[in-house]
Parts: C-alpha cells; sequence; structure tokens
C-alpha cells in the first residue's frame, strides 16, 4: 500500500491534523477535522477534480438514489495506484499522492490512536492489534443524492470522511449524527459543516448511525473523499479486501470501456 510519491511532509500534515482533530462524545464518539491538508495542496486538488466521465456509480447504500433518468447520484474513483496511475499528469501527481498518504501507516496509526475508545468498545482491549485494511475513494455527489439513518457495516472498522467544496456556500449538506431513542425512532443530534479541508472520523460500531438529507438544486456536486478501513483479521477478511479491491478494478474498466465505445 505504499507510494514513494506520498511525501513525508504531506504524511506528517496529515498525522498532525489527527491529532489536533476536536474530539466530540455526542451522539457518538468522533472526531471533527479542519485543515486537514495543507492549503497548498488543497488547493491543487480543487484545480485536478477529474471530468465527471472519469467517476463510476458507487455501489451499496447508494444505489438506492437515481436521477429521473436512471443515472447515478453518487459516483466515485479509488484513490489507490491502479487508478491513479492512467490519470493525467497533473492529476496523477495530485491524487497519487493524496491516497499514497491516506493508505500510509502512519496514518492509520494516527486515527487507531484517536479513536481508540471506540475501538476498545467494539474488539476489546486488543484492539490495537485488529489488521485494518484502508481503501480512500473520491466520491462526487449531484443533486438527488440522499442516504438513510444507517451505522455502516461491521466489515468496516473507521470510517472517515473529507470534505473537499471550494467555498462555504453549501455547508448546510454535511452528514448528520443520530442517536436511537427508546421509542425506536431517531434523534438528529448535530450535523457536520459541509465547509472547506474538514471532515470527520469515526470507529464503526453498533451506534454510530448518520445520514445524509436529500441534496438539492442549489448543489451543483458535493465532491468528498471517503477513506474507510475494513476489518483485516481473519484469513477470510484479508481475502474478501483483496477481491473486493481486484473486483473494482476489473468493473472500472469495463466501465470506461464502455464509455469509450459510446463517445465513438
Amino acid at each position: 500500500m505504499k507510494r514513494e510519491d506520498a511525501s513525508s511532509d504531506l504524511i506528517a500534515h496529515v498525522v498532525e491534523s489527527i491529532g489536533a482533530a476536536v474530539e466530540v462524545a455526542d451522539p457518538f464518539r468522533h472526531l471533527q477535522f479542519q485543515g486537514f491538508f495543507p492549503p497548498d495542496l488543497y488547493a491543487a486538488m480543487l484545480a485536478a477534480m477529474p471530468a465527471d466521465q472519469a467517476y463510476r456509480p458507487m455501489s451499496g447504500r447508494a444505489r438506492e438514489a437515481r436521477r429521473p433518468d436512471g443515472s447515478p447520484t453518487r459516483t466515485k474513483i479509488h484513490l489507490l495506484p491502479e487508478f491513479t496511475d492512467p490519470m493525467p499528469p497533473a492529476q496523477r501527481e495530485v491524487w497519487g499522492a493524496v491516497g499514497s498518504a491516506l493508505c500510509s501507516r502512519a496514518v492509520r496509526a494516527a486515527l487507531m490512536r484517536r479513536l481508540a475508545a471506540g475501538l476498545e468498545k467494539r474488539f476489546g482491549a486488543d484492539h490495537a492489534a485488529v489488521g485494518m485494511y484502508p481503501i480512500p475513494i473520491l466520491t462526487r455527489d449531484v443533486p438527488g443524492y440522499r442516504i438513510g439513518i444507517h451505522p455502516d457495516t461491521r466489515h468496516k472498522a473507521m470510517t472517515v470522511q473529507l470534505y473537499l467544496p471550494r467555498d462555504e456556500s453549501i455547508g448546510h449538506v454535511g452528514t448528520v449524527f443520530h442517536r436511537r431513542v427508546p421509542s425506536g425512532g431517531y434523534e438528529r443530534v448535530c450535523q457536520m459543516p459541509f465547509i472547506p479541508n474538514a471532515g470527520y472520523a469515526f470507529a464503526v460500531g453498533t451506534d454510530t448511525y448518520h445520514s445524509a438529507d436529500v441534496l438539492g438544486p442549489e448543489v451543483v456536486t458535493r465532491d468528498s473523499i471517503i477513506l474507510t478501513y475494513y476489518v483485516d483479521q481473519t484469513g477470510w477478511q484479508k481475502v474478501q479486501n483483496r477481491a473486493r479491491r481486484a473486483g473494482n478494478l476489473v468493473a472500472s474498466r469495463a466501465g470506461l470501456h464502455r464509455i469509450a465505445r459510446r463517445l465513438r
């Protein structure tokens, strides 16, 4: 998972950002980030945003939201070498470095330290030894996107989302955190502000309920990075995680071939 082009300065900045994150206990323990990436890199990321046709449909719960014409409201690009290496040079330089840093051992260790309480609650005293497999993806949401209240699948150990807007004009579209109430419903507790270079992280548990409201027409795109750490402990989990990665590559290349045929 290591890349030589992920600079030590970038990794050091990200680790420092994780260390400086505000920890909030309600409705579940989570971190809130500000200035997650260096300012000059953040500007470069915005300048290097891929075109819409470079993305492919998201799987999982995000498949539920579709436009009237059937097109997806959430699409993705994996920030892994097999996906970033074929990018145009300017994009490859930026997104290759970002993906490499997010997959680094130092970043994983920093998140595990800050999220130790949630990890211990789920995995017990040996939580620091639990294997975790990082998958960073660049996501693009468009009007009509929504996702219902859910705690994340137990295949995941840590969830991180890093917001990539150009300004604060759509600050109201951030992720919403909820609490389960005795009646069986959910109470809306707080909403992450969708502002530049911000985000959040939490250790996945049975109570980590979150959602996203329907994106309205005032939104052009809602761009973010979702960094998921999958539990990578047993032999079967290791096979699953690597098979999932290989399957995403096959699906991505098949999708690009279909687009190329349509453009001919």
